[in-house]
Formats: structure tokens, sequence, C-alpha cells
């Protein structure tokens, strides 16, 4: 039960995402295909949350001072990735692969806010960030899988 714990919460915090919830959740005892099932589905509940929050709360927490002024420089920082894409037929792929590429702060946290600032309609922002994620996760599953048989020839033949 650790394991499935420990992927969920991997998986659900904006950093990590599910780029940590895979390794976490094999490092504790999981398969690679487990972790991969519960670090998307966890990941996936971070979209409708992501909008939930900023549909709903956003506009009260303008008002703390350094929330503003967080939101506004990570914003003006990651739209210029995007926008000149939006609207255009690129904007489905583009904000697919902005999620998909494993790398530090492109997951779902961060594709949710791009679509939400953006304006893109919510069902194709649904299905670029849900298939960005499932790329994301096959992506890590592949790397976690590789480093261990890495890890594993390592130690068979130098131990």
């Amino acid at each position: 039960m650790n394991g499935i714990l420990n992927t969920v919460i991997w998986s659900l915090i904006p950093i990590s995402e599910l780029r940590g919830g895979i390794p976490v959740g094999v490092a504790s005892g999981l398969t690679i295909f487990s972790a991969f099932l519960i670090a998307i589905i966890a990941n996936f509940f971070v979209i409708p949350i992501v909008f939930f929050f900023l549909d709903h709360l956003h506009e009260l927490f303008l008002k703390v001072s350094i929330y503003n002024k967080i939101f506004n420089h990570y914003i003006e920082k990651k739209r210029g990735k995007l926008e000149k894409h939006i609207g255009t037929k690129w904007e489905f792929v583009m904000l697919m692969l902005f999620v998909g590429i494993p790398l530090p702060i492109t997951g779902a946290y961060t594709g949710t806010l791009l679509a939400w600032f953006f304006k893109v309609p919510r069902k194709k922002a649904y299905s670029a960030l849900s298939l960005g994620i499932l790329i994301a996760g096959i992506i890590v599953s592949i790397v976690v899988g590789l480093g261990l048989k890495a890890f594993g020839f390592f130690i068979k033949n130098h131990v």
C-alpha cells in the first residue's frame, strides 16, 4: 500500500508529477506497469483541480501580493513557448508535446495553466493535456526500465 500511496502523492506534487511518481513507485516495490498506471491516473486529476482553482479561486489569490508577483512572473516566462501556436492548427499538438516531454516544469500543472490562460477550449485542452500525460508516462517508464536494466547489468557484472 505504501508504494501506491507514494506514487499517488509524488504524481500530484507540482514539481515532480509523474516524473517523480513512477520512479518512486518502482523504488517502493511496484512493477513499472503498475507505477505507470497509478501515476498517470493520479496525474490526470491535476487537470480538473487546476482548472477549478483558476476558474474559482485565482481571482481571490491575485489580491495576495506574493501570489500575484509569482503568477505574473511565471506566466510571462512560460507564455512564449506556446503563445505563437495558440489559435493555429498546431495548438493541440504543442500543448500535448509541452506536457508530454518530461522536462522540469512542463507537466500537467503548467500545461493546464497555459491552456486556461490562452483560453484553449476545454475539450481540446483536456484531450491534449491527457495525451501529454500519457506520453510523459511512457517516456518516464521507459527511462526507469532502461535505468533498472543498466543498474542490474552493472551490479551483476561488477560485484
